[in-house]
């Protein structure tokens, strides 16, 4: 008689413990390279879209100045030595972002486009990760589908100026948005406030604007955390060690900050202007600063510009609402809040408007980009505060169906400023009759200098310049000393131009006379005016 051989053990069941633990571990590894790859398809797409529509807004001197910082700093100056920057000298988050870019294109229009739409990207993606934060499933979706939605279609000109166009301090929302997504996903550890005030330093030292979206919001919040937890909750002052050393990093980020400037100077490196603003009067603060600053916001929400409404900028007072009802949400709750990410968030749109409300900026709309990191915090808010409370209202379905509705509409606009074509960059005209004419090296107003020198490859080097007192003077910002010093440098040509509104140019040739006396040729160029001498012209520049 044949023995039957063993039966199954239970350790061979495809139900056994073991199995399906092994099997679960196998689907959620499944799911997690599912939704990363997810994540990196979205990211490239959204890129390649912002990169053409970043190729809609005209280059200038603004961003080329920033190309030119990064392609010196790329070929060895890494300190920026002879540079004076302005008071945000995206120093330690544009910059970088520029110089990789250069390492692949050289330096070029192309530069300002490609690092204009990694910034929004990469913006957009922060945003929409702290909207998820640890939610999964439908709710997960629901909150990245809100922040993503209103940001997706940056619209209106002046909005696509703001957000694709030169660094603006929208790039100085991304490492503050890194601090709050690794306080969202990180235990409460020692190493966490650690990193939270190198991220916050880091970015310091780039724009002073992280001090109010950044820093102060994370020593609001854990102030007024810790304040609950001892007088109301009655806990003891010790248990609180985590939000004092966050607080306590805050307060070290914002001084470390300010140190680096010194020490980069000191070693040799640029000198940063350091910012200032005033308070407005009381009487303009009420009659003036607060439409300016609600311009400003529904502008950064696409939904206003100064040239007035629109049917596809209307739409997106949609997302207005979604965000004044997520920070109305977040207000009521907040000195109960156990969410702290919600609170960082709303702590820093507050500080961000108020400041701009109060100061002296507010009373023009040009200033709105102080206000630019408003709009990635407020999406990730709302998405944050609103994601699940829709999913679970009664009228679920068709919210979902207005807001589908809304979201497609937001899409319609995008396409239609896709549509656009590409457009030259400022004084392209210029730059190619100086190249088509050999004229090399040369000075004029601002907004015809570093574009210039940019766009033609650095084959055309233009300075920038300024009427003072009836004479020719270097400009005192966004420039390197060397530029103007007749030892390492020359100019031979002047350009005069009348500019357009916002981007004015140089136009007072008396001062350019008495400077530099009778020059040799004059050639007229659509409204350009090129004087060319025989000399340099730098070593009769006055304030060298």
């Amino acid at each position: 008689m044949t023995r039957p051989g063993p039966g199954p053990t239970t350790a061979d069941t495809d139900d056994s413990p073991a199995a399906s633990r092994a099997t679960r571990r196998r689907q959620q590894s499944s799911r997690r390279w599912y939704s990363a790859a997810a994540w990196l398809i979205g990211a490239l797409i959204a890129f390649a879209v912002y990169l053409r529509l970043a190729s809609t807004r005209a280059v200038n001197s603004d961003g080329s100045t920033s190309s030119l910082q990064a392609w010196d700093m790329l070929h060895g100056n890494v300190l920026l030595h002879g540079w004076t920057l302005g008071d945000a000298s995206f120093y330690l988050t544009e910059l970088p972002e520029y110089m990789l870019v250069e390492l692949v294109r050289g330096l070029s229009q192309d530069v300002v486009h490609v690092a204009a739409a990694l910034t929004y990207t990469l913006t957009l993606l922060c945003a929409a990760l702290l909207a998820k934060g640890q939610a999964t499933g439908r709710e997960a979706a629901a909150r990245v589908g809100i922040a993503a939605g209103i940001m997706v279609a940056p619209q209106l000109n002046w909005g696509t100026d703001l957000f694709l166009s030169s660094p603006d301090h929208l790039g100085t929302s991304v490492p503050v948005l890194l601090a709050w997504l690794v306080l969202d996903r990180a235990r409460p550890r020692w190493y966490v406030p650690l990193i939270t005030s190198l991220l916050l330093a880091w970015a310091e030292v780039g724009d002073m604007l992280v001090l109010i979206i950044g820093v102060a919001p994370l020593v609001i919040v854990c102030g007024a955390r810790v304040l609950r937890a001892v007088a109301v909750d009655k806990q003891p002052l010790a248990a609180q060690r985590y939000d004092i050393a966050l607080a306590a990093g805050a307060v070290l980020a914002a001084v470390t900050g300010v140190l680096a400037l010194v020490v980069i100077h000191d070693l040799g490196g640029f000198y940063a202007v350091v910012p200032g603003t005033q308070l407005a009067p009381v009487s303009t603060i009420v009659t003036h600063n607060a439409r300016v600053t609600g311009e400003g916001l529904l502008m950064i929400a696409g939904a206003w510009s100064p040239g007035g409404w629109t049917a596809l900028g209307a739409l997106h007072l949609a997302g207005v609402v979604l965000a004044a009802w997520a920070v109305g949400v977040t207000a009521w709750r907040f000195a109960r809040d156990e969410d702290m990410v919600a609170q960082l968030l709303l702590a820093g749109i507050v500080l961000s408007v108020g400041v701009f409300l109060v100061s002296v900026r507010g009373e023009s709309i040009l200033y709105t980009h102080d206000m630019a990191p408003v709009l990635p915090l407020a999406a990730a808010l709302t998405g944050r505060q609103l994601g699940g409370r829709l999913l679970a209202v009664r009228l679920a379905p068709a919210l979902a169906s207005v807001l589908g509705l809304v979201l497609c509409g937001y899409l319609a606009g995008l396409a239609w400023e896709l549509s656009h074509p590409p457009v030259p960059a400022q004084n392209q005209q210029l730059t190619s009759w100086l190249q088509a004419h050999g004229l090399r090296a040369g000075l004029s107003g601002y907004w015809g200098s570093s574009v210039v020198t940019v766009t033609s490859g650095g084959q055309v080097s233009v300075r920038p310049v300024q009427a003072e007192g009836g004479r020719i003077r270097p400009k005192l910002t966004l420039v390197n000393a060397a530029w103007y010093d007749p030892g390492q440098s020359s100019a031979d040509f002047v350009v005069l131009f009348p500019g357009i509104p916002v981007y004015p140019g140089l136009t007072d040739r008396a001062a350019v006379l008495a400077t530099f006396g009778k020059p040799a040729q004059t050639y007229h160029v659509g409204q350009y005016t090129i004087l060319v001498w025989h000399k340099n012209l730098l070593a009769s520049l006055p304030g060298r």
